[in-house]
């Protein structure tokens, strides 16, 4: 099964796996720009929906793989070493499964993280092993970040905005 790590990298992020709807809404939040931005906005009649140019989804895309290359071979060591100890066939199995949520989901217009897709379908591999073969502590850390993640985000972003505002 040393091969099937190979096959599987362009189904889960290329072929509309992994990030399927991720670029998509990252682009998206590129409406309502300030003025000087203006090239970047999406104009359209009212009551009338355009889709976002490819160009700026292709734009977000590689700005998310980009980052994935220059961070991507932590998160790799703790969900293939550190969550669970993960041989070819397992990580074969998880991004597979992880790459047909993904699909699913984006075909029925339910968003979904990329990274909780992911990472849980490591664990249920793992699981699947033997289910104490998986590392709780490391998990109950991640669940930890991801939910302290959007208030703290919430906090930055406002303080940003109180601190633009009043130049």
């Amino acid at each position: 099964w040393g091969w099937a790590p190979v096959i599987t990298p362009p189904l889960t992020r290329g072929g509309g796996g992994a990030g399927a709807g991720a670029a998509p809404t990252a682009a998206g939040t590129l409406n309502g720009l300030p003025e000087w931005l203006d090239f970047l906005q999406i104009h359209n009649l009212p009551g009338e929906t355009l889709p976002i140019p490819v160009w700026i989804i292709v734009l977000c895309a590689l700005v998310m793989a980009a980052g994935t290359a220059a961070g991507g071979w932590r998160i790799i060591k703790t969900m293939g070493h550190n969550v669970v100890r993960l041989h070819p066939i397992n990580g074969f199995m998880a991004e597979t499964s992880g790459a047909v949520v993904i699909f699913l989901a984006s075909v029925m217009g339910i968003p979904v993280s990329t990274t909780h897709v992911i990472s849980s379908s490591i664990m249920g591999v793992g699981a699947a092993k033997r289910f104490n073969a998986v590392r709780w502590t490391v998990v109950e850390r991640m669940v930890w970040a991801w939910v302290f993640t959007l208030p703290i985000t919430a906090v930055i972003s406002w303080l940003i905005a109180k601190g633009l505002l009043a130049l």
